[in-house]
C-alpha cells in the first residue's frame, strides 16, 4: 500500500566554510608573518589554516515511503537505525500502535508526518464535501503527529488544474486550513506547506506571502530542494522562506536527464550527480540559521544494492551533503 501511495505522490508532486578568498587572505597573512619572524606556526595558526567546515546540528531522516522492501514497520525502523539515520518521516494513515512500538524499539525520532489524503481530497476541490474530508484528514494527521512526538505535518495545500483556477485554489485552501489552525496551535504541531508540482505557489515570494497571511505560529514550510530545480534555484527559495522552513526534503534532480529523457526522469539520478549546487544550498541554510531536520526522499535506487546497502548509501550521501 505504501509503495503504491509513494508512486502516486511522486507522479503528482514533486559555521560556513571558508571561501577560497578567505583562505588565501588568512593563510597568506599567517605564512607571511611566520616567514618574517622565522618562527614555526602556533597551534592556533595551524588550526586556522586547516579550518574544517562548520559542524551543523542538522539531523538526518528519511521518508518512510521511500524505504524499500516488504518488511514490517518494526523491521524497517530497525534497518533505518542500523543504517545510521536519526529519524523517519512517516505516512498518515499508518497504524499508530505499530508506529509507536517501532519508534521506541528502534530508538528513532519521528519529526514529521505526511498528510494521508491531501492529493485525493484536496483543500481546493470544487466539491465542499471533498474539502471537508480533506480538512478532517489534516486534523487526523495533526493528532497522529502529536502522538508520535513530531513537530510538523507536511501538507500539499491545493492543486491547480483545468477545473480548479489558481484564484479559487488560493482562497479555498486558505479557508480550510484556517479551520485546522486552532487544533494545530493547541497541539503545538505546525502545518508545513510543501513545494510540489501542483501548479500552485510557484515562487518563493508567493510562498512566503501565503504562509504569512495566516498570521499564526502554527504555519510553516516543508522545503523540498529537488522539486525546485527544474523551475528555479533552491538557494533563492531558502533565503526568502528563511525561518518559515520547518523541515527539508533532500532530493536530487538532473536537468540533463530531464532534457534528454523527459521531465520526470530528472529525478532518476543519484545524490551529488544532479544539478543541485549543494555547497551553495548549505551556505544559504547557514545564512538563515537552519538547524532542523533533513529528510531524504530518494527517487533513484542505484543498481546492485540490496535494501540495507541502499539505505546506508543514502545516509552516507546525506553525510557528504550536510558537510559541504
Amino acid at each position: 500500500m505504501w509503495k503504491s501511495r509513494w508512486k502516486r505522490d511522486l507522479i503528482f508532486r514533486m559555521n560556513n566554510p571558508f571561501t577560497r578568498r578567505d583562505f588565501l587572505k588568512t593563510g597568506g597573512a599567517m605564512l607571511a608573518a611566520t616567514a618574517l619572524s622565522n618562527a614555526p606556526l602556533t597551534a592556533q595558526e595551524s588550526s586556522a589554516l586547516n579550518t574544517a567546515p562548520k559542524k551543523r546540528s542538522i539531523k538526518k531522516g528519511i521518508a518512510f515511503a521511500t524505504v524499500p522492501g516488504k518488511k514490517s514497520v518494526m523491521d524497517k525502523f530497525k534497518m533505518l537505525r542500523d543504517a545510521g539515520f536519526d529519524g523517519v518521516e512517516v505516512l498518515g494513515g499508518m497504524d499508530n500502535e505499530d508506529v509507536l512500538k517501532a519508534r521506541d524499539a528502534a530508538g528513532l525520532t519521528i519529526p514529521s508526518l505526511w498528510d494521508a489524503v491531501h492529493w485525493v481530497k484536496t483543500l481546493s476541490d470544487p466539491n465542499p464535501a471533498a474539502r471537508e474530508e480533506g480538512l478532517e484528514g489534516l486534523k487526523t494527521a495533526l493528532r497522529d503527529c502529536k502522538a508520535y512526538g513530531g513537530s510538523s505535518v507536511l501538507l500539499v495545500p491545493a492543486v491547480v488544474n483545468e477545473n480548479v483556477s489558481y484564484a479559487d485554489a488560493y482562497q479555498r485552501s486558505q479557508a480550510e486550513i484556517r479551520k485546522a489552525i486552532p487544533l494545530a496551535e493547541e497541539l503545538g504541531v505546525k502545518i508545513a506547506i510543501e513545494n510540489v508540482w501542483n501548479h500552485f505557489l510557484l515562487s518563493p515570494l508567493e510562498a512566503a506571502r501565503y504562509v504569512d497571511e495566516f498570521n499564526s505560529p502554527a504555519m510553516g514550510w516543508h522545503f523540498d530542494v529537488g522539486n525546485v530545480i527544474t523551475f528555479g534555484w533552491p538557494e533563492q527559495w531558502i533565503r526568502i522562506l528563511g525561518k518559515r522552513i520547518q523541515k527539508l526534503h533532500i532530493k536530487e534532480y538532473s536537468r540533463k536527464k530531464r532534457d534528454a529523457e523527459g521531465l520526470w526522469k530528472g529525478f532518476a539520478v543519484d545524490y551529488l550527480e544532479g544539478d543541485n549546487n549543494w555547497p551553495v544550498v548549505m551556505k544559504a541554510l547557514d545564512e538563515v540559521g537552519y538547524n532542523g531536520w533533513a529528510v531524504a526522499e530518494p527517487a533513484y535506487h542505484p543498481p546492485g544494492l540490496d535494501d540495507f546497502a541502499f539505505l546506508k548509501h543514502v545516509r552516507e550521501k546525506m553525510d557528504e551533503i550536510l558537510a559541504l
